[in-house]
């Protein structure tokens, strides 16, 4: 029996079925388990299995507008859905693709994340889709939706970093506004390991950073913004060696939800472009300290080239996006 009936069946309800076939999967697809010693990567061994019907209803061209799209709720195909638009076989397979996307210590949480984003509604099933074809050195995957954001090249299961364009993650676990331990969230951890690197600062460099005001907008032109001038917060110019360092590596830290390769990718374009020197760290008082704990809820690393931007009050919102 197909491993994704044999889940179906394992609830009464059409819409609960749907939900849990929906959610990304342990374990190999039956097309994963059939090419393991095949050169095709997951994203490509999926857009070989497309029908005609279905490459013309998911795939965008590589320039297209969508491509450096982001949003925290949004579906780059939204009349085509993961549950309407594809067979069995296929959802298993984007599921093992998702995961893959993942480093294996935080897979299980990225799951119950995006299951629970959900919202028990089959109208929010996720979105995929295909920037460009085989053609293409940076023909893309892309998958979307509450709470969602990931890509990856398309021709390797390695990971090569983020191809230039933004990622969203974001939950709220329990409550929509979290307290100050965001009990649950996923992506706290990141908080606390950015937390750290602000200890690390002297008092001047803290009090620099810290920043008496509203954080950017999350409107999806704005949220990624990249200004050229007029930033606000601690020029990490004017960090030692040491805390250049120390920064570097926090990012590092903080990526530990995706995959190695992706990682290594994205540190290394960080590092051989000498983006550190050009960044400006702040963090925000005000109702974004939740609790009024001086843990800072809401932070952002930005410059000229990239953007980190993660917002943790109401609930916890993350875009990152550093130029190719």
């Amino acid at each position: 029996m197909n491993p994704l009936n044999r889940r179906a069946m394992l609830r009464t309800s059409g819409a609960t079925s749907a939900l849990l076939a929906l959610s990304p999967f342990t374990g190999l697809s039956s097309f994963a388990r059939g090419a393991e010693a095949a050169s095709d990567s997951l994203p490509m061994q999926l857009y070989k299995s497309l029908s005609d019907e279905q490459r013309t209803n998911i795939c965008l061209a590589v320039d297209h507008r969508r491509r450096h799209f982001i949003s925290n709720w949004w579906y780059v195909n939204p009349e085509h859905r993961i549950h309407t638009t594809f067979n069995g076989d296929q959802q298993e397979l984007i599921g093992t693709i998702f995961e893959s996307l993942h480093s294996p210590e935080h897979r299980d949480a990225v799951n119950k994340q995006v299951k629970s984003d959900l919202m028990g509604k089959i109208g929010n099933t996720p979105s995929i889709g295909f920037f460009g074809t085989p053609q293409d050195d940076d023909f893309e995957f892309i998958y979307t939706g509450h709470h969602v954001t990931r890509r990856c090249n398309a021709h390797s299961d390695k990971g090569h970093g983020f191809g230039g364009a933004p990622i969203f993650y974001g939950n709220f676990a329990g409550n929509f506004h979290e307290t100050k331990d965001h009990p649950g969230n996923p992506y706290w951890y990141q908080g606390l390991i950015f937390n750290e690197f602000v200890q690390a600062l002297d008092g001047r460099q803290q009090k620099d950073a810290l920043i008496s005001a509203n954080p950017r907008s999350e409107k999806p032109k704005l949220v990624i913004l990249k200004k050229k001038r007029e930033w606000t917060g601690l020029s990490c110019a004017t960090l030692s060696q040491d805390q250049k360092n120390l920064l570097l590596e926090t990012m590092r830290k903080m990526m530990a939800t995706f995959r190695d390769g992706d990682i290594a990718a994205t540190i290394e374009s960080i590092k051989s472009r000498n983006i550190i020197d050009e960044l400006y760290v702040s963090y925000y008082d005000g109702k974004y300290d939740i609790g009024s704990d001086k843990v800072w809820d809401t932070w952002q690393i930005e410059g000229p080239n990239m953007v980190w931007y993660f917002r943790g009050e109401p609930h916890i919102h993350a875009y990152f996006h550093l130029n190719a």
